[in-house]
């Protein structure tokens, strides 16, 4: 399929689509004209590269966990060895909270004078 019955088919435009190939998440063939043109898998890889995003991985770590993100929407079957990196994902995220709310508090309390 081309990329704009790919991007209708997804939701996801066309700038997305080829900036999902340049970061090496979604691949595509290029016909004698030039025209992209995509398996019948890349929706559901277009949908699992979506929801990695929503669940806040940089495309990077998306790169290393998507070739092994076997099954469909929305439950991904994981390699053993990829759950570590999840793991230190969540961790780092949890970190990240626990800055934020540090934060937060101070910023409160300096606005309310304490």
């Amino acid at each position: 399929m081309l990329i704009g019955e790919l991007s209708r088919r997804t939701g996801v435009s066309a700038r997305s689509l080829r900036y999902y190939e340049a970061q090496g998440l979604l691949e595509a063939r290029r016909g004698t004209n030039g025209y992209r043109s995509y398996d019948e898998d890349a929706v559901l890889t277009v949908a699992k590269i979506r929801t990695l995003l929503r669940a806040g991985l940089s495309t990077e770590v998306i790169r290393t966990v998507l070739p092994c993100a076997g099954g469909g929407q929305p439950e991904f079957d994981w390699c053993a060895e990829l759950r570590e990196i999840l793991d230190g994902e969540l961790a780092a995220m949890d970190a990240q909270i626990d800055e934020l709310r540090r934060s937060r508090g101070t910023l409160a309390g300096l606005l309310t004078g304490r």
